[in-house]
């Protein structure tokens, strides 16, 4: 008997395929034959999807990006979408569809409706995005990696976390080293492709700490490549050694070794970060959508593991301040480590599994 099929339909950005290939890892384990669809921008993130994972892109679009012509020519770019993933739908047709989010995700869910296969949504953020929130009244289940999440009513939630990739469940809990009189570690991070503003206040703010946490701070920060050079620039113009790039492949070792996270709010980010379980300081981006990175720092917030710094309100001094306030207070410092930690849900891959398997089930039960 062949094993059973999942496919995976997600979007072209590191939040939406970072616990897709959570939940891909976790299937192919337990047996199952997994495809991803996706279009040749989130083809790009899934390098770290396991080699038995069939890709397949997807004709695409955004309404986000480009002008008025070629966003005339979206509706006909997702159709042809559409068409192409019922074709492949129906010829190797899966025992469930699960969608994380982006408009690559429209095709396969699309063709899993029109074929009546059980479909599940899995929405990371606070807020759902304009394609989960599309079909949120189309599937069986939304499941919710932030908790709570503004569904539309009439629709039913599950909070089962945000996934996170097998290599930062291998350093899950790793043990944190409280700062002190020695070289510490500050990871500057901003989502899939960096974050301008960051790039432009983190260093001027690291320039204005006291003079020893000045001379201990070591820096990892994440900038798109366009900034990568003048912030190398801004670090060695104020004595601070600093590795700049516009990805790191080893973000879960440098998250464990980090004494302080600065980051965008994005929901991956946030997972990753209360997972291993690091202080941390959230700059949401005010332009996301229903301001859905304000409501994934809310719970790490009121965790007492993060302080939040409105991008209004993010300034260098500003930003100093706070880095000193952690730096310089070992004992709170752990305290907050101990708290994103407490919020963190390590299994939340599981459980989104249970899920699927589940509304697999049931789906074999309906004569």
């Amino acid at each position: 008997m062949a094993a059973p099929l999942l496919l995976i339909a997600a979007g072209g950005t590191g939040g939406h395929m970072f616990p897709a290939q959570a939940l891909a890892e976790a299937m192919v384990a337990k047996g199952w034959r997994v495809k991803l669809s996706t279009d040749a921008r989130g083809a790009r993130y899934a390098g770290g999807f396991p080699r038995a994972v069939t890709i397949e892109e997807v004709a695409s679009a955004t309404f986000a990006r480009g002008g008025i012509a070629a966003r005339a020519l979206v509706p006909l770019r997702i159709a042809a979408g559409v068409a192409g993933a019922y074709l492949a739908v129906r010829r190797d047709r899966p025992a469930i569809v699960v969608g994380f989010g982006g408009y690559p995700s429209i095709p396969a869910l699309a063709a899993a409706v029109l074929l009546k296969i059980p479909r599940l949504i899995h929405e990371q953020n606070g807020v759902l995005g304009k394609v989960n929130r599309a079909f949120a009244s189309r599937v069986r289940l939304i499941a919710c990696g932030t908790w709570p999440t503004d569904l539309p009513e009439g629709v039913e939630g599950s909070h089962t976390g945000n996934p996170v990739r097998a290599a930062v469940l291998e350093r899950a809990g790793a043990p944190y080293i409280p700062p002190g009189d020695y070289p510490m570690s500050v990871l500057v991070i901003g989502g899939s492709q960096g974050a301008r503003i960051l790039s432009d206040i983190v260093p001027a703010a690291l320039a204005l700490l006291p003079g020893p946490l000045h001379a201990n701070v070591r820096v990892a920060h994440q900038a798109r490549p366009e900034d990568r050079d003048r912030v190398i620039a801004a670090y060695a113009g104020v004595g601070i050694r600093a590795e700049v790039e516009p990805f790191f492949e080893d973000v879960p070792r440098r998250l464990s070794e980090a004494q302080l996270v600065i980051s965008r709010s994005g929901a991956s980010s946030v997972a990753d970060i209360s997972v291993v379980g690091r202080p941390s300081i959230l700059v949401p981006f005010a332009a996301a959508a229903g301001d859905h990175q304000t409501a994934n720092a809310r719970g790490l917030v009121a965790a007492e593991a993060a302080i939040l710094i409105p991008e209004s309100r993010l300034d260098a001094a500003t930003l100093a301040g706070h880095v000193a306030a952690v730096l310089e207070n070992p004992s709170a410092a752990v305290r907050m480590a101990h708290a994103a930690l407490s919020y963190g849900i390590p299994d939340a891959t599981d459980r989104l599994v249970q899920l699927v398997e589940a509304l697999t089930e049931d789906a074999k039960e309906v004569p």
